[in-house]
């Protein structure tokens, strides 16, 4: 039993990056988290964890031991999950990670009914636009808008496929002209989100006829928020999903252009690691996640939802 709770603690402090959080999480003092971590080093034989005064991190040797015992200690708690009451009683902390922009507008409008079901389970949000590892980062679940994960032991529930659409602020417009076809776009100033898939072409479809086009930004970011708000101030012409911009649109802050032209759909999927039995707090995240999404979507944002 002190072995299962060494690791644990070594689990914590490298999930949470400081020891006296991990004591905290497992409701122990400092003195005995610290025993326990210098006692699970001392049979190992192996330092796992260098610190110093400003930070700390994993040796290699703690790196390969957080990837297998974090892998053990989840089977456990899933052991445990299929004789509690946490089957039908999710509890404890469910870590998610999204966009910002997705984080904003489906996941935190939702989270006072998901509380309401389930009371007990508290949630952590990560905004990311980039693809954090799931193991060194404590992810439980990912939103992500890839069509496959590299990593075979990822499982991934499609959500659904997404329009994007090109807009830009009236006032843009009024100096800079409409555009009226892909090669116009050329000559106009493009707000372009950086960690798309070839953020600097754009391939535009109209029935069975193609333009790709390359752009040069005027202004590119890792964050659509950002793109938004800039082209709300009239910066130029920007290139979103239209979950994203939805809102502008409607309040007629944001205008469509070259809507006889379609972008490539944007897949939304959520991920999470492949386990022999899924834990209850991701089956009903996941669940009421995608029921929001269907019942909190204007017409027309996905093409399909799961």
């Amino acid at each position: 039993m002190d072995r299962l709770l060494q690791l644990e603690v070594f689990s914590k402090t490298a999930e949470l990056g400081s020891l006296s959080k991990a004591a905290d999480t497992l409701r122990m003092s400092n003195a005995a988290a610290s025993r326990h971590l210098s006692a699970l080093e001392e049979r190992l034989a192996v330092r796992l964890i260098e610190r110093n005064t400003r930070r700390q991190w994993l040796t290699e040797a703690g790196q390969e031991l957080l990837q297998r015992c974090s892998t053990l200690l989840n089977e456990l708690a899933e052991a445990e999950d299929a004789v509690s009451d946490r089957a039908l009683s999710p509890k404890g902390m469910l870590r998610v990670t999204s966009s910002l922009s997705f984080a904003m507008i489906y996941m935190a409008p939702m989270l006072p009914a998901f509380r309401k079901l389930y009371p007990k389970l508290d949630v952590q949000i990560i905004a990311a636009n980039r693809y954090p590892d799931f193991i060194e980062a404590g992810i439980d679940v990912a939103i992500r808008t890839r069509e496959q994960e590299p990593d075979s032991n990822i499982i991934i529930r499609r959500i659904g496929q997404m329009r994007r659409v090109l807009a830009a602020a009236p006032s843009y417009l009024a100096t800079h002209g409409i555009p009226e076809h892909p090669a116009d776009l050329a000559r106009h100033d493009m707000l372009v989100y950086n960690l798309a898939n070839d953020p600097y072409s754009l391939r535009l479809s109209q029935g069975s006829a193609t333009q790709t086009i390359r752009i040069a930004p005027t202004l590119d970011s890792n964050d659509g928020q950002i793109i938004c708000g800039a082209a709300r101030a009239g910066l130029g012409i920007l290139i979103q999903p239209l979950y994203i911009v939805q809102s502008d649109i409607a309040a007629g802050k944001l205008v469509p252009v070259l809507t006889d032209w379609e972008l490539p759909l944007l897949t939304m999927n959520v991920a999470y690691q492949n386990r022999v039995r899924l834990p209850a707090k991701i089956r009903v995240f996941s669940d009421f996640l995608v029921d929001h999404i269907r019942a909190h979507s204007d017409a027309g944002i996905w093409i399909e939802a799961t």
